[in-house]
């Protein structure tokens, strides 16, 4: 399985939108890029999801702002999360 990600939900933020998902990752997958629906991205946050402890944060491998659909993580190898993004 590779790199997968999904919006979940979205909502008005001002004049700014506010999207959410989650990314699954393969066994041997270690991040990939996440569409956040938004035409570009200004922030992003992510977490880890599973029941263990992760060594390390998932990061944004980008320098924002950037086109919303390829926000370009780095997680650890076969951890899953979840993604929350603003932009326009």
């Amino acid at each position: 399985m590779a790199f997968e990600s999904a919006i979940i939900g979205a909502a008005p933020m001002g004049n700014k939108r506010m999207v959410w998902g989650t990314f699954t990752n393969g066994g041997s997958d270690s991040g990939g890029n996440i569409n956040t629906g938004l035409r570009i991205c200004e922030q992003m946050f992510l977490q880890h999801g599973d029941t263990n402890v992760v060594a390390s944060a998932p990061v944004v491998n980008e320098s924002l702002p950037v086109d919303g659909l390829a926000v370009t993580v780095v997680t650890v190898t076969g951890a899953d999360g979840y993604w929350l993004a603003f932009g326009v």
